[in-house]
This record gives C-alpha cells, sequence and structure tokens, in this order.
C-alpha cells in the first residue's frame, strides 16, 4: 500500500531559469508503481497536456490550488473569515470556492485549525527535496528501489529535474524520469546523463487521436521517444527503457492502438525497451477532480473487466514485441 505525503505549502510559481528550485505538489512514498524496487514518486507541477482521463488533475497547472477535503472540516467557519477575497462561502454541501476569484494565495489552509482547506504546490529547493528523499534510502538499496520523478512532467523544470536527479546519483539512489515525451530535446539531454530508468508514455498511435485525448499531437512524442533511443544505444547501453501505455476505455483501450503501437515498439526500438506496461484505467482520482471544481467525463466509468484487459495484453504479446516485456498492471472489475 502507498504512503502518499501532501505537499501543502506554496511560496512561488514555476521558475525555469534559475535552479536549483522547482514545485511540487507531493510525494509519494513506498511506491511500487513507478519503477523497480521500492521507490518514492516525486509529482512535479505542471504539464503541457490535458489528457482526458488524467490521473494526476492537481498536477496539470502550473501553479498552487487550493482543495476544500471534506472529511476534515469541522464546519468552524475561520477560512471564510480569513479570505479576503470573499472567495468561500457555506452551503449545505459544504464550504465553496468561487474560482473565478480565488487566487490561490494559502490565507486559508494557513489559518484552517483541521486542514481542511489544502493548498497543492509548494516550492522547494533540490537540498531541502534530498533531505526528505534520502530518508528511505535503506528501503530503496534493499529493495533495489529508488526516486522517481514524475507529475505533471518534469521536463517542464529541466533545470531542478537535472540538479536534483545529479545529486541523487552522487548519493547513489537509483533515478527514474516519468515523462509524457513532449518536451525540447535541450531538457531531455539535460536530464538523461543522472536517470537510470526512463518511463516513456506512448498514448495513442493516431496522431488525430493524440490531439483530441491530449490536445497535443504525437510527432514531438515519437522523435524524443528516438532522441532516448539513440542515447542509450549510442552514449549508455546500461540504461533501461519502460515503455508506458494506459488503457482508457473508449480511447486508447484498443485492439487497433495496442497492435499499432506494439509494431512500432518492433519495428524501432527492438533490444532497447526492457518492459511495455499497459496501464488498467483507474478511477480512484475523481474525488481529486471534484475537490478541484473540475468536471471529469470519466467519473462514471468504471474499471476494466480483467478479461477485457487480457485480450489487449495478448494483442500486445503478438503485435511483433518480445512477449515477455509486455505486462499489465492495475486494478479490474472481474465481471461485466
Amino acid at each position: 500500500m502507498s504512503h502518499v505525503k501532501t505537499i501543502t505549502k506554496d511560496t512561488s510559481p514555476i521558475q525555469t531559469q534559475q535552479a536549483p528550485s522547482g514545485m511540487i505538489v507531493h510525494l509519494q512514498r513506498f511506491s511500487t508503481e513507478d519503477g523497480p524496487g521500492i521507490r518514492t514518486t516525486v509529482f512535479f507541477k505542471g504539464c503541457p497536456l490535458r489528457c482526458l482521463w488524467c490521473h494526476n488533475p492537481e498536477s496539470i497547472a502550473t501553479g498552487p490550488q487550493i482543495q476544500w477535503l471534506e472529511n476534515k472540516c469541522i464546519g468552524c467557519g475561520t477560512c471564510i473569515k480569513t479570505c479576503q477575497l470573499g472567495c468561500l462561502t457555506k452551503s449545505e454541501q459544504g464550504i465553496v470556492i468561487d474560482r473565478k476569484v480565488c487566487t490561490n494565495c494559502g490565507d486559508c489552509a494557513e489559518t484552517c485549525p483541521a486542514n481542511a482547506m489544502e493548498l497543492l504546490g509548494k516550492r522547494v529547493s533540490v537540498d531541502e527535496l534530498l533531505d526528505e528523499l534520502t530518508k528511505d534510502q535503506t528501503y530503496y538499496e534493499k529493495s533495489g528501489g529508488g526516486v522517481t520523478l514524475s507529475g505533471g512532467e518534469p521536463m517542464m523544470q529541466p533545470d531542478f529535474a537535472a540538479a536534483l536527479l545529479s545529486r541523487l546519483k552522487e548519493k547513489g539512489i537509483n533515478t527514474a524520469l516519468d515523462t509524457c515525451g513532449v518536451c525540447s530535446t535541450k531538457a531531455l539531454e539535460e536530464v538523461l546523463p543522472h536517470t537510470d530508468i526512463v518511463l516513456f508514455d506512448l498514448k495513442e498511435a493516431d496522431p488525430e487521436k493524440h490531439y483530441n485525448f491530449t490536445g497535443h499531437d504525437n510527432q514531438k512524442v515519437f522523435d524524443n521517444l528516438f532522441h532516448v533511443r539513440d542515447y542509450i544505444l549510442n552514449q549508455a547501453p546500461q540504461k533501461m527503457l519502460w515503455i508506458r501505455t494506459p488503457l482508457i476505455p473508449e480511447a486508447t483501450a484498443t485492439s487497433e492502438n495496442i497492435l499499432s503501437l506494439g509494431m512500432f515498439i518492433a519495428n524501432n526500438l527492438k533490444g532497447v525497451v526492457q518492459r511495455w506496461e499497459l496501464c488498467a484505467f483507474n478511477n480512484l482520482c475523481r474525488d481529486k477532480y471534484r475537490r478541484l471544481g473540475i468536471a471529469w467525463q470519466y467519473d462514471n466509468t468504471p474499471l476494466m473487466t480483467r478479461a477485457a484487459i487480457q485480450e489487449l495484453e495478448q494483442c500486445a504479446k503478438l503485435s511483433g514485441v518480445d512477449p515477455r516485456i509486455v505486462i499489465a498492471t492495475g486494478a479490474t472489475r472481474i465481471t461485466d
């Protein structure tokens, strides 16, 4: 079971020029889903994509965001009295946030005695974050784990990401980068030397569908994947590359998409990819959207069945890739 530490206090917007400091949203300790072994995943703020199914909506915006936690609220009204802009009101459903007026200053979170108002986003220095991450170094070493940078998209803060990864490597800690692939080549070149494992998302083979699902076509994704491949082949054969594909109902979870992606991997990445992970759709993020006041089109979408996931896994294994590298992960429901 993962243990999540939420980072709640913010200072300033993302800086990309003045490293080393960056904006993160939270740390997830004892994670077993973002690379090998026991890991701590650092979730960065900011993402260039707008995936319809995003599981971490709190990581999309580059700046901090306020949320109200119903299960913690004691109804004292301190937050309402504190807000100088009058953004907060009380209704039968609880605290209502007027997000058109709210500036996410965090005053309400600072004064809430029950921590029911929470500011998602904090600026941290490399040293500050390193101190936190090294607390679990024993677990990393004994399990073959380490630290994974995720988000959001870490490559939106490449200077900070590179500085943090470099310091982790100095400590002998295994490092991983989880990326959607939409970033500059320069950003990748800055980070790859300090990264042991690249977890690279391949969501959709068709460029038009990719645009409709994410707000961005997939040409940059493929270009950057080729760059990672060439870097590993020519400079760092010891580094690992994992491909991850989200299986989203009525979107990416089709035999056509999986076969197309498998053919691409077989034709272009043979011998470079150690794992192709098919990640089952997860609807546990529904409350995240509600707390942020964002409508989510998958709010009523159930988990996929085990049979449906197994069928797509079989498609992947028959697509031309080495079937031994294909693995399906995530929760499923047993029957329709």
